[in-house]
């Protein structure tokens, strides 16, 4: 039935039509709305994807070794420690804020994880624990510094680089690296549990069922709430690309040593944190602050409390992301959490879509981030190109993703959806 001549929204742009289209036209109306919202600049995860396939294709025309289920177990193993790292920058920069020293960070928890493992005889967990209680309490500082002191995030996290990375060399001792017995649990699971085939299928079936469920929840307290709902249609044909996209890599992966623990949990973090972004009082306020801190403050937003949790996350996933290099690596060095590593965690948030203004970002970008960076640095290893090329390219995909941010941000506004 068309709208009658007098209907209001006639009046608003297409772009701003999404809630009309979806409720008197099904799935045509959701398809019209989702073009639209492409048009006004929210492009959400499309062009890392569009770039993840290229990417892919490129490197399997190159060498079809690239996507070979052993190089792809590999590549799963390769991206946990930053991609963790990265879960921790997405939190920071959807505050509008950023964190320089999480590679030292990551790099002094290895530190105390092995001199407490190795060296005192301490469990697994309890050297686990005591690494990521590092990093609360690194966080926190930062935290508090930033809260009392108004003190610039880029340089209290600047000053956090130098002065961690002394501490990692400090604690590591003349030494300069501990080694981790590959017998221990930690490397054990980092590097050489896989979960069973059939766990794997059917957590991929839990995962699509449960996410399946929640939309068509959702859909439901829209309904009733007089709002649109995304058509049911559309709910069951995303649920089965989901569904296909993960049987297909658990059965490629499955071809060699299949899904690592490690892996897993990762993947579970990046799931976790999702939710709590979305889903959660503090994280709405965290969107809210990243968005417009004055507006959030006189919403009677605890705004400090905001700055501070996050500065303590991010440090917490930073050491994760250490502890996590350490049993993969199995071994701990001066070099730990050094290199490439604060920028590819950077990077990885960045070009997994989240933005560098604040207020707009998933802990999906951490994935899809890591996933790019990575595939990246592994099809230039199977090429036998040197580091000077994976700096190259991965300095141009970011600054293509900043650029893509920057547009899609000014559209938004143009579009009045800033």
């Amino acid at each position: 039935m068309s709208a009658p001549a007098n209907d209001p929204t006639l009046a608003l742009p297409a772009d701003r039509q999404d809630e009309r289209f979806i409720a008197d036209e099904g799935l045509s109306g959701w398809l019209k709305g989702s073009l639209a919202r492409l048009r006004s600049g929210d492009l959400g995860s499309m062009p890392v994807v569009v770039g993840l396939i290229i990417i892919w294709g490129v490197f399997y025309a190159l060498n079809p070794a690239f996507l070979s289920s052993r190089n792809l177990v590999n590549l799963t193993l390769q991206m946990v420690p930053t991609g963790t790292i990265a879960i921790g920058i997405v939190l920071v920069l959807l505050l509008g804020e950023i964190d320089l020293s999480v590679g030292s960070v990551s790099g002094l928890a290895g530190a105390v994880l092995a001199v407490g493992f190795v060296h005192h005889g301490w469990t697994s967990g309890l050297a686990i624990g005591v690494a990521l209680l590092v990093g609360v309490v690194i966080g926190v500082l930062y935290g508090l510094l930033f809260n009392r002191y108004g003190v610039p995030s880029f340089v209290i996290t600047l000053a956090g680089l130098l002065a961690f990375l002394g501490l990692q060399i400090k604690v590591l001792g003349k030494d300069g690296t501990i080694n981790l017995s590959f017998n221990s649990d930690i490397v054990q699971f980092a590097s050489q549990k896989f979960v069973p085939d059939v766990v794997a299928y059917l957590l991929v079936l839990l995962a699509v069922g449960a996410s399946l469920a929640a939309k068509m929840a959702q859909g439901r307290k829209r309904v009733a709430a007089g709002l649109s709902a995304t058509p049911t249609s559309v709910v069951l044909a995303r649920a089965g690309i989901l569904a296909v996209i993960l049987l297909a890599a658990v059965y490629i992966l499955g071809r060699d040593r299949g899904v690592s623990y490690m892996v897993l949990v990762f993947i579970a973090l990046v799931v976790v944190m999702d939710l709590v972004i979305r889903r959660t009082r503090w994280g709405r306020s965290v969107m809210a602050v990243g968005g417009n801190v004055e507006a959030a403050r006189r919403a009677g937003i605890n705004v400090k409390r905001i700055y501070l949790t996050v500065f303590a996350l991010c440090s917490v996933f930073a050491a994760l992301g250490g502890v996590f290099a350490a049993a993969r690596l199995a071994s701990v060095s001066q070099s730990s959490g050094g290199a490439d590593t604060n920028l590819n965690a950077i990077a990885a948030a960045v070009i997994g879509g989240t933005s560098l203004f604040g207020g707009r970002g998933s802990a999906y970008s951490a994935l899809l981030g890591i996933l790019v960076i990575q595939s990246i640095s592994n099809g230039l290893g199977l090429l036998s190109l040197d580091t000077s090329y994976k700096f190259m390219v991965t300095g141009g995909v970011l600054l293509l993703a900043v650029i893509i941010d920057s547009l899609s941000r000014r559209s938004r506004a143009a579009h009045g959806r800033a």
